[in-house]
């Protein structure tokens, strides 16, 4: 089961994304940041480039992981596409809300299924991706509900599929928490710190204001991987979270 919020260090609660293109970056990340941070993002970029080699790398550095692999598709190659993810011992992973209850309830159901007799791992939904905004929903996709109705619906969905959290922006962490309560995981990627620029997320939030908000984990990528100190920025971050408590 994954961790509860009031479990959790401000250390544990950052999560770096990994979002580099080879094993040997990858590697000198997990080195040199596995004992500032909480877990390690791999999302589509690092997964596609390397492969499931991934997951033998982060067991030999025995760092945590959360596979951003957001799962997308029929509710059986969900279902299985979520056996492997329990396989290669993640610790957390995501599919899309988006791909409604049926998808998400097979693969929450596929995911107890691989995890008998080992620690299962934290089974979470993608909302709206954080570089959409209001008028994207409205005129790209044709959805007519409000990104602040939106989300918390969805949240409200996974939760009703039997899935541990969702990834949101931190700005609908409060919405959510009012739709869920307390016991549900929301993971918050978008996140800049005071001394980090937005660049294409559209839905960002100081580390501070996501955990005030109702945030578990917050997820910071460039901000941490473009700095000149990976390890000074890492470290701000966490101070940032020490000042939400």
């Amino acid at each position: 089961m994954p961790a509860l919020s009031n479990n959790l260090t401000a250390r544990e609660r950052l999560i770096v994304a990994l979002d580099v293109d080879s094993m040997e970056e990858a590697e000198r990340l997990m080195v040199l940041l596995k004992g500032e941070v909480g877990m390690f993002k791999i999302g589509l970029e690092l997964f596609t480039s390397v492969g499931p080699a991934l997951f033998e790398l982060v067991r030999k550095h025995g760092v945590k992981v959360f596979f951003d692999g957001k799962f997308h598709d029929i509710p059986n190659t969900v279902a299985g596409a979520c056996r492997a993810a329990v396989r290669h011992n993640v610790d957390m992973f995501n599919i899309h809300a988006l791909g409604g209850a049926k998808m998400m309830c097979q693969a929450a159901k596929a995911t107890a299924e691989a995890a008998v007799g080992k620690t299962r791992p934290a089974l979470i939904a993608v909302t709206i991706l954080t570089s959409m905004d209001e008028k994207t929903l409205a005129e790209d996709l044709k959805v007519n509900v409000p990104l602040k109705k939106m989300v918390p619906y969805l949240a409200g969905l996974a939760r009703g599929s039997g899935l541990d959290g969702v990834v949101a922006s931190a700005q609908e962490a409060p919405a959510i928490r009012e739709a869920v309560g307390e016991d549900f995981l929301i993971v918050t990627p978008g996140i800049r710190p005071a001394f980090a620029k937005a660049d294409d997320q559209a839905r960002i939030v100081t580390p501070k204001d996501a955990i005030a908000g109702g945030a578990d984990y917050i997820v910071v990528g460039r901000p941490i991987l473009k700095a000149e100190s990976p390890v000074d920025a890492a470290r701000r971050v966490v101070e940032e979270l020490h000042g939400a408590y």
